[in-house]
C-alpha cells in the first residue's frame, strides 16, 4: 500500500512537468482518464505543435519510374564533371626511442568517374537529369594509408543514345551493356613520402588533389527495334501494334495521336522475339521539319528493315508508298532502299477492298491486306515479318556482326 500523501505527491510533480498542472485546479481520479478538472483541452495541443517545430521541412516527391515513363524525351544537354581527388597529407613517423622516422604521408585516392551504361529497362531520356557529379575520392593518412579511391557514378540511359559533344558524334551506345567514361575522375594528391629521396630525407612537400573532367554533353535517343511502321496520320499503325503485340499506344480518329515512338514486342513459339517500332506519321515534306519533321525521322534510322502502312480507304493509296518513301531518301541517302513490305491495312471497308488489286498493280510486289481492327489476314503479316527478321539476321552473321536480340 502506497500513502495517499506520498501517491498525491507523486502525482503533482507528474502534473509539473506535462505542464497541466496549476495550485489552483483540482484533480480528478478516473478509472480511465487522469486529467485536472479545469485544464483546458488545447493544453494537450501545445506540445505536439511544438515537437513539429523540430521536424524536417517536407521534400519534393521523386517521380515513380511509371510516371518518368509517361514523358518521352529523347534530347538532353548534361553537365558531367568527374570526382575530385583526394589531397596527399605530409606528417612524419612518431614513435617513441625512434628519432628518425622518416615521412609516412600518404597519397590521396583518385576521383571517380561518371559512366554512360545502357540499360534496357530505360525507354526514353527522361530519368537522365542535366547534371551530374562524381565521387570524390578520400585524403591521404598516416603510416603510409593512401585514401580510397572514389565510386564509379553510373548513369542509366537508353538503348540507342547517341552522345555529342559540341557537333561531334564522341559515343554510339547501340548495344545492351555498352558504356561511355563521360568524365574522367581526377588524379590524387601526392603525399610527402612520395618525394623522399636521397638528398631529401624529410621532405615536407604534399599536393593537393585534381580537379574531375568536366564536359557538356548532348544526348540524343534513336529508337532501335527490328522494324519499323511508317505511314501517314491515321493509317492504322498503332492500331496495327495494339493488334500483334501488348504495347498500348493511343488510337483515336483525329491525326497525329502519336506523338512519341512506341515498340512493341512480338513473340514466336520458338521463343523468338521481334521489337516493332510505331514511328509518328509523316507527312509531305517532312525532311524540311513540316509536321513531326526530323524530330522522329531519325528513329527510322536504326530499324532494320520497314513496313509501310498504307491506308486503303483513300483514293489512290499507291501514292502513299511513293511519298513516303521519296521523304525518307530525302532525309538520308539509301533509307528507302532498306527491305520493306507494304501492309495495305483496313480492308475490312468496301471501297477499300476494291482498291487492293490496282495497289498491287500500281507497286509492281505483293502487299500484306488486313485489317487492325478485326484482326483479319493479321497472321500473314506475322509469317512475312519473321522472314524478313531471318534475312536480317542471316545478312548480320555474314558479315561478322552480331544481330539485334531483345
Amino acid at each position: 500500500m502506497i500513502p495517499s500523501r506520498l501517491f498525491s505527491a507523486r502525482l503533482r510533480v507528474l502534473l509539473e512537468g506535462m505542464g497541466l498542472w496549476t495550485p489552483s485546479a483540482r484533480v480528478v481520479l478516473r478509472p480511465s482518464r487522469l486529467l485536472p478538472q479545469h485544464a483546458s483541452p488545447r493544453l494537450l495541443s501545445v506540445g505536439c505543435a511544438d515537437c513539429t517545430k523540430h521536424q524536417e521541412p517536407p521534400r519534393k516527391k521523386l517521380l515513380s519510374e511509371k510516371k518518368l515513363k509517361r514523358h518521352f524525351v529523347d534530347h538532353r544537354r548534361v553537365l558531367v564533371r568527374g570526382g575530385r581527388g583526394g589531397d596527399g597529407v605530409s606528417c612524419f613517423h612518431s614513435e617513441p626511442r625512434k628519432e628518425f622516422g622518416g615521412p609516412d604521408g600518404g597519397d590521396g585516392g583518385n576521383g571517380g568517374h561518371v559512366i554512360l551504361r545502357v540499360d534496357q529497362q530505360v525507354k526514353s531520356l527522361s530519368s537522365v537529369l542535366s547534371r551530374y557529379q562524381g565521387f570524390g575520392g578520400e585524403d591521404g593518412g598516416r603510416k603510409n594509408c593512401f585514401g580510397q579511391n572514389g565510386a564509379l557514378l553510373y548513369v542509366r540511359v537508353p538503348l540507342g543514345t547517341l552522345v555529342k559533344e559540341g557537333n561531334e558524334v564522341v559515343a554510339d551506345l547501340s548495344r545492351p551493356g555498352d558504356e561511355y567514361i563521360a568524365a574522367l575522375g581526377g588524379a590524387g594528391g601526392k603525399g610527402n613520402r612520395f618525394f623522399l629521396a636521397n638528398d631529401n630525407r624529410a621532405p615536407v612537400t604534399c599536393t593537393p588533389g585534381q580537379p574531375g573532367q568536366e564536359r557538356v554533353l548532348f544526348l540524343e535517343l534513336k529508337t532501335v527495334a527490328h522494324a519499323g511502321m511508317v505511314g501517314f496520320p491515321n493509317s492504322g499503325k498503332s492500331s496495327l501494334l495494339r493488334a500483334i503485340s501488348n504495347a498500348k499506344p493511343t488510337v483515336a480518329s483525329y491525326p497525329f495521336t502519336t506523338l512519341n515512338p512506341h515498340v512493341g514486342i512480338v513473340h514466336y513459339e520458338d521463343h523468338q522475339q521481334i521489337a516493332v517500332a510505331d514511328i509518328p506519321g509523316l507527312v509531305r515534306g517532312a525532311h524540311q521539319n513540316r509536321g513531326l519533321g526530323c524530330a522522329f525521322l531519325r528513329h527510322i534510322e536504326r530499324c532494320c528493315f520497314l513496313l509501310f502502312v498504307v491506308d486503303l480507304s483513300v483514293p489512290e493509296p499507291w501514292t502513299q508508298v511513293e511519298d513516303l518513301k521519296y521523304e525518307l531518301e530525302k532525309y538520308e541517302e539509301g533509307l528507302s532502299a532498306r527491305p520493306h513490305a507494304i501492309v495495305a491495312n483496313k480492308i475490312d471497308l468496301p471501297q477499300a477492298r476494291a482498291r487492293l488489286p490496282e495497289l498491287q498493280a500500281r507497286l509492281g510486289q505483293k502487299a500484306v491486306a488486313l485489317s487492325a481492327v478485326t484482326g483479319e489476314n493479321l497472321e500473314e503479316l506475322l509469317l512475312h515479318l519473321k522472314d524478313l527478321h531471318d534475312d536480317h539476321v542471316a545478312t548480320e552473321l555474314t558479315h561478322g556482326r552480331q544481330p539485334l536480340r531483345w
